[in-house]
């Protein structure tokens, strides 16, 4: 499948890495001009090489997306650059430590709510402004864990399920007005942040607790190249008729 969005404009959210970059790198094979958001300068700087060195074109611009003033800055440079907005992939979150509800600290609640949602909300609120005249496409990263329960990671499992309707509402609001919004919600992806989980003693215990080992029915974790696919094709006129769809890419993790 290929597209051609030569003369469309890409934002991408942390895009230092893993989805965010895959997807950066995606929009910029099939022509768009790539805004790479990230807090990760050297993360981001990587990201631009890999496009340019394919021929692409992109900009970094560091921004923090708990922040009103950054998110508005990232919003600004992506026009004073390219001229406007076509696409945005909402991908920046965080991943907590697993642990009993009952142990969480009340400030990794906080930091993962401001990163997971208010970040999504704040992009959003910028975004779509840039959209209203010719129209775009915006795709949020949620998370299996938006579809379903989640041991050991309330919190993530909650501003997951909190972009869910961000989206959803979002999308009512503005689909008349041409702008559609839409979530992937992926399951295992293979990433450093996850590695990093993963290898968290918590992670093994919380697994062993719930005897789950693999939780994918189809045997293994995405690859984020996998998940930058569909976010790349939400975004497309081939998913022209999708509108506040959460799209589960989770190898079958939330039917079972």
């Amino acid at each position: 499948m290929s597209f051609d969005f030569k003369g469309k404009v890409a934002l991408v959210t942390g895009a230092a890495s893993g989805i965010g970059r895959a997807t950066a790198r995606r929009f910029a094979s099939y022509g768009a001009q790539v805004v790479v958001a990230d807090m990760n300068t050297d993360g981001g700087a990587e990201t631009v090489s890999l496009i340019q060195e394919a021929g692409g074109e992109a900009l970094f611009v560091k921004a923090d997306v708990t922040d009103e003033v950054s998110v508005q800055s990232l919003m600004q440079q992506t026009v004073d650059t390219y001229g406007g907005l076509n696409f945005a992939a909402n991908n920046a979150g965080i991943l907590p430590k697993f642990e009993p509800m009952h142990q969480k600290p009340v400030e990794d609640f906080d930091r993962v709510m401001a990163v997971n949602v208010r970040g999504v909300f704040l992009c959003m609120k910028y975004e779509i402004p840039l959209m209203l005249e010719k129209g775009g496409a915006i795709v949020n990263t949620s998370s299996a864990a938006g579809l379903m329960a989640q041991p050991g990671v309330a919190d993530y499992a909650a501003s997951k399920h909190a972009v869910a309707g961000l989206t959803k509402t979002a999308a009512v609001e503005y689909a008349k007005a041409g702008v559609r919004i839409n979530a992937v919600n992926p399951g295992g992806v293979v990433t450093n942040m996850t590695q990093t989980i993963q290898m968290d003693e918590s992670f093994a215990q919380m697994m062993a607790a719930a005897q789950q080992s693999d939780p994918h029915p189809i045997g293994r974790s995405a690859q984020p190249e996998e998940i930058a696919n569909a976010i790349v094709w939400l975004c497309s006129e081939q998913a022209s008729f999708m509108v506040g769809h959460n799209l589960a890419v989770d190898g079958g993790m939330t039917i079972t």
